[in-house]
């Protein structure tokens, strides 16, 4: 009784299990093979976002940074704008930081097809 009583105390000190920012959705979506090119990149989290900490670039071949503004996260949302985008392959890079200050990163590429 007493391991019981004492596991039910333990148990109360731990707190919620820590939240994540999560990319749910992306648009252009990972290895998407596009015929027209996207005026902007929206990503949708599971989680609120930390506007000042959070971000989205996208690149080139040549690693040439391809955005026309800086990035915009408000809620679960963040958007990137981009200029005139020829045929080719584009990494995105994004860092989402929760409002609870944990961090989660990912990547992926799309193509703009001739």
């Amino acid at each position: 009784m007493k391991r019981l009583v004492l596991a039910l105390i333990i148990a109360g000190f731990c707190g919620p299990a820590a939240a994540h920012a999560f990319l749910e959705k992306a648009t252009p979506s990972a290895g998407a093979n596009l015929r027209v090119a996207p005026a902007k990149i929206e990503l949708s989290f599971s989680e609120a976002l930390e506007p000042a900490f959070s971000g989205v670039t996208v690149t080139n071949t040549a690693s040439r940074d391809m955005s026309t503004a800086p990035s915009v996260a408000s809620g679960t949302q963040m958007s990137l704008s981009l200029g005139m985008l020829k045929p080719g392959r584009y990494s995105v890079r994004w860092h989402a930081v929760s409002v609870d200050a944990h961090r989660t990163d990912g990547h992926y590429d799309f193509t703009v097809l001739p």
